[in-house]
Order: structure tokens, then C-alpha cells, then sequence
């Protein structure tokens, strides 16, 4: 009988160590401060998906750009001394007209208060664009709205990638048109500075660098064009664009 009981206890013991072992891994997602758990806290149900904190973000930062780079634009068509500076304030005008009421939309339907002010910093960036004149002025008016751009363009990916609301999946791949079509309207004019675009972000950064060697001055061998495999090539589909010199995004939508 104790024999029995010893190893009846002996077992309990190793069932209950497994266990103690194994709920933090089933019950990891569901702890509090872990990512899931954020995610989870901060999403609700709507009919078109669930909008999760970073959607809601998405869709007042699409409002606040409106606010800002339309202004903006209309000044440069109004200002600028190059034709070049005058496309490039045309295409915001009309980008963020036709990006700010499908924001609006997406936020009516979805209850998402939205703003009616850009913020301190973007109305100092407007200030500071009225304050500058002739060549000052289309430098400004280049770097600061092909920097705001350029940040805003890694949150459209983020939420296109990550976002279960098919609203705000629609409204981010529209922003994706809408903000490459700057980009490269902006870059067209001549005047941004790339250079200091690249040292902001090593700026930021906090990982080292990857990616393969830096070139020794001799020529690597070229590498093997990728192409399909076997007898079938009916296919139907082409490129969206071509290699060329820069020019607008197309911004037709379905």
C-alpha cells in the first residue's frame, strides 16, 4: 500500500510540475503587457472587422496630413518661382482632397472622432513655409513635406500588412497611391536632400546595419535573370510601370 502511494504521489508531483511548466506557454497570449494583450485591449468589433488602436491612428494621422500638405500645396501653386514646385503643390492639392474625404468616410462609418487642426508642429512647418521666399522657400518647401511623406509611408505599410478592418485595408492602399505619387512629385523638383533624409534616419536607427558586403572597386559576376520555369508562358498579366525617369504615380482607383 505504500509502494501505491509513494508512487501515486510521485506521479501527481511530475503532473502538476509539467503543468506549472506548460501554462505560461498556452496562456502567454492572453497575460497582461504582452503584445497580444495590447492588441486584444485596445481592438473593437465593427462590422467591417476589428479596428485595433494602430487603425485608428492610421486614419487620424491621414486627417492631420489633409489638414497641412493641402494648404501647403494650394501656397505653392500661389508662391512658388519653378513650375516644378507648382506640379508638386498640384498633385498634394488634389491627393489630399480626394484622400481626406475617403478618410472621412472610413471615420463616419467606423465612429472615429477626427481632428480639425493639423498639430503645433504642422502648423510651425506652415508658418515656417510663409516666412520663406524664392529659393529658400522651394527647399523648405521639398524637404518638409518629402520628410513628412517619407515617415508616413512605413505606417501605411505596417497597417496594410497588419489590419483585419477591410475599411482601413482600402483607405491604406488609396494612401499608398496617394503618398508615392508625392514622393515622387516632390523628389521631380530637384530640391530635396537626400542626404539629410538618410542621416535622420541613421540618426534613429538602433540596430547596426545588414546586408551584404560593401564593393571592393571589382565587378561581382552577374547574377542569373529570374525567370519562369517551364513550356507554359500565356501569362496576363505586366508590370504596373516601367524603368524610366521619374514621373507622377497613377492614382486612378477602381
Amino acid at each position: 500500500m505504500r509502494r501505491i502511494n509513494g508512487s501515486t504521489l510521485i506521479i501527481a508531483a511530475l503532473v502538476v510540475t509539467v503543468g506549472a511548466l506548460a501554462f505560461p506557454v498556452w496562456s502567454y497570449a492572453d497575460r497582461s503587457g504582452t503584445g497580444q494583450a495590447n492588441l486584444n485591449a485596445s481592438t473593437v468589433a465593427t462590422q467591417w472587422g476589428p479596428l485595433s488602436a494602430t487603425d485608428r491612428d492610421f486614419l487620424v494621422k491621414v486627417r492631420l496630413a489633409g489638414l497641412w500638405e493641402l494648404p501647403a500645396g494650394q501656397q505653392a501653386i500661389e508662391r512658388a518661382p519653378s513650375q516644378a514646385i507648382k506640379d508638386a503643390g498640384d498633385h498634394l492639392v488634389v491627393g489630399h482632397t480626394d484622400l481626406d474625404q475617403r478618410a472621412r468616410d472610413v471615420a463616419a462609418k467606423l465612429g472615429v472622432e477626427l481632428p480639425n487642426q493639423p498639430t503645433e508642429q504642422q502648423q510651425g512647418w506652415l508658418r515656417e513655409l510663409s516666412a520663406a521666399g524664392g529659393e529658400e522657400y522651394e527647399r523648405k518647401f521639398a524637404n518638409l513635406l518629402r520628410n513628412a511623406h517619407g515617415k508616413v509611408f512605413g505606417l501605411i505599410a505596417q497597417v496594410r500588412h497588419t489590419t483585419r478592418n477591410t475599411l482601413i485595408r482600402q483607405l491604406a492602399s488609396d494612401a499608398n497611391q496617394t503618398v508615392l505619387d508625392h514622393i515622387t512629385m516632390l523628389e521631380a523638383t530637384g530640391k530635396v536632400d537626400f542626404d539629410a533624409i538618410a542621416d535622420e534616419a541613421a540618426g534613429n536607427a538602433t540596430a547596426s546595419p545588414s546586408g551584404p558586403p560593401a564593393p571592393n572597386g571589382n565587378l561581382p559576376p552577374a547574377p542569373s535573370p529570374a525567370v519562369p520555369s517551364g513550356t507554359d508562358q500565356s501569362f496576363t498579366s505586366r508590370p504596373s510601370t516601367q524603368p524610366g525617369p521619374p514621373t507622377a504615380v497613377n492614382t486612378i482607383r477602381p
